[in-house]
């Protein structure tokens, strides 16, 4: 087993006799480029023309009401050709792009009209447009390039094998490298001239990978930037996840509350109203009896609002709203099974919100480390650098943390995510484990 890019792999990877340079030719990334190469002419020609004919056609009946149609059964055909285009990409140079957000009918109804307008104001689909006019005169260029390299690289280097058909079969001593009026001709015909055409040959065999590679980065980023979401649709989308992140949070939490209060403060005081129904009915039978219930529902009060502080201290503690992060933390450090220092160096308080989500980040990690870190010691830190507030948890605990799918620490990740905060883990087996999470800044 191989450890590759700091993870395990199951194979060892192979081990190859020859140099990269010497077995690029022959494989498999290199022709799958040839073959994207080639194939751009045909279908840049196609799109081209879908493209151009179907703009100009549009344009050209706008005074009409076909106009808009037109223009629109355009942008759904440029549509159609972007996604054969991002296949292509993906099957043939390993290019994966994500596809634009389909069109909807939009706000001006449903049906053809409403499908029309969402078409026109569909940034993507004019984006996928414009890549069918610019890719034709890039794809003749990769096209030319890509044959004429090619099919003069090997006719080249595999000379020696075929030089003796000139004088067989077509009377010529050799492939002809110079002919004029005045009867002038140069022929490759002796060993040294037919080695030098082979070493000529091999040369351009072995650059081709190269130029073909290079092209190929060229094609994937046109695929990349015109057939792929804008960032603003990417953001829009990552905004949308987040959103609903934080709701199911928050939907999470209104439920703890309830099952909490239900569960517990609740239980305790219709316990303690029974109690004390019971204690007023013996008062005057049993005082005794009625002393030794209101005694034990006294303590029935001080349980339920032990249980009424811890929590509206998990909702959101008065001594960070009064004091901020450096006694809040101190006060959880406190309560941990693990001895912890902490050290909060900030000169300025965060926003409340983000002051709250590091407060509660902080507690949670905390509790892990005394519920499965068998740890002896606990650091917390705190420290704002540019407009990012960082924290960083470390234990010398046994390790093992991750945030694997199902984890507590992949929940936490995903809260954090959803204000374009960031949580890192390093926990390698046998320990330390250090967590870093990094949140937005934002001032009071």
């Amino acid at each position: 087993m191989a450890i590759e890019h700091g993870y395990l792999s199951e194979a060892a990877p192979r081990t190859h006799r020859l140099p990269l340079v010497l077995r690029a030719p022959l494989s498999g990334r290199a022709w799958r480029e040839l073959l994207h190469a080639l194939l751009n002419l045909p279908i840049a020609l196609a799109g081209f023309t879908w493209g151009v004919v179907t703009v100009s056609l549009g344009l050209g009946l706008l005074i009409t009401f076909v106009g808009l149609p037109v223009l629109a059964i355009g942008l759904a055909g440029a549509r159609l050709f972007g996604a054969v285009e991002r296949t292509r990409a993906r099957v043939l140079l390993g290019v994966e792009v994500e596809a634009p957000h389909p069109v909807q009918a939009g706000n001006r109804g449903g049906g053809a009209l409403g499908w029309t307008w969402s078409l026109l104001r569909s940034g993507a689909s004019w984006r996928q447009l414009i890549y069918t006019v610019v890719q034709l005169p890039w794809a003749v260029c990769t096209f030319t390039v890509s044959l004429v390299a090619v099919i003069l690289g090997w006719s080249l280097f595999l000379y020696p094998a075929y030089q003796w058909m000139y004088p067989t079969w077509w009377g010529s001593p050799g492939m002809g490298l110079y002919s004029d009026t005045r009867g002038v001709q140069i022929y490759l015909d002796n060993p040294f001239e037919i080695a030098a055409t082979c070493l000529v040959g091999l040369v351009i065999v072995l650059a081709v990978p190269w130029v073909l590679h290079a092209m190929a980065c060229v094609d994937g980023l046109l695929v990349r930037l015109l057939l792929g979401p804008s960032r603003l649709d990417a953001r829009v989308t990552e905004l949308e996840e987040d959103r609903g992140v934080v709701v199911d949070t928050a939907a999470a939490d209104l439920r703890r509350i309830e099952r909490d209060l239900h569960d517990g403060a609740q239980a305790r005081l219709v316990a303690l109203a029974m109690d004390l129904g019971l204690a007023k009915e013996k008062l005057l039978e049993d005082p005794e009896a009625a002393a030794k219930m209101v005694d034990e529902a006294h303590g029935e009060v001080k349980l339920a609002l032990q249980e009424l502080r811890d929590l509206a201290r998990g909702i959101h503690p008065a001594v960070l709203t009064d004091r901020g992060l450096d006694a809040a933390l101190s006060s959880v450090a406190g309560r941990c099974t693990v001895p912890v220092a902490v050290q909060v160096d900030l000169d300025t308080r965060p926003a409340a919100a983000i002051e709250g989500i590091a407060y509660f980040t902080v507690s949670e990690l905390l509790q892990n480390i005394s519920k499965h870190s068998r740890a002896r010691t606990a650091r917390v830190e705190i420290w704002r650098s540019a407009d990012r507030l960082l924290l960083q948890v470390r234990d010398d605990g046994q390790g093992g943390a991750s945030t694997d799918s199902g984890s507590g620490l992949a929940g936490l990740a995903e809260r954090l995510g959803s204000v374009d905060g960031l949580l890192v883990v390093d926990s390698p087996a046998g320990g330390p484990t250090t967590i870093t999470a990094e949140l937005p800044w934002r001032d009071r």
